[in-house]
């Protein structure tokens, strides 16, 4: 866990580097949300196969409200289309959206490890 909250950091830090393009702040931006949700559902002791159930597991796992996780749940159908297809450009409003819910995801995880170990 503590391996996944650090790899986010760092990823999540260099989204925000505007000198970096557009798609690679997108990528970087995602990898640091899914990681940190991820992260969450392995503290409750929990394993998942699928990419996107980490998000929609987000309400439960870390108690995000449902727009956080809808849009996560669209960074990852984006994230598809780029990665799977070659199709999209990176939409402004979106990435800085999904870097906003990153770091809000930052926040509730380092929370929740603190709190467990208080």
């Amino acid at each position: 866990i503590n391996g996944l909250i650090r790899s986010a950091s760092a990823r999540l830090a260099d989204a925000q580097k505007t000198s970096n393009s557009p798609e690679s702040r997108f990528d970087l931006a995602y990898n640091a949300a899914h990681a940190l949700a991820l992260a969450a559902l392995r503290f409750h002791g929990y394993r998942s196969e699928k990419r996107y159930i980490v998000f929609q597991a987000l309400s439960h796992t870390l108690g995000v409200p449902a727009s956080t996780w809808r849009l996560l749940d669209r960074c990852h159908r984006e994230r598809n289309a780029t990665e799977y297809e070659g199709l999209g450009d990176v939409d402004q409003k979106l990435l800085a959206g999904l870097i906003d819910a990153g770091r809000e995801l930052l926040d509730r995880v380092s929370k929740l490890i603190a709190d467990s170990q208080a």
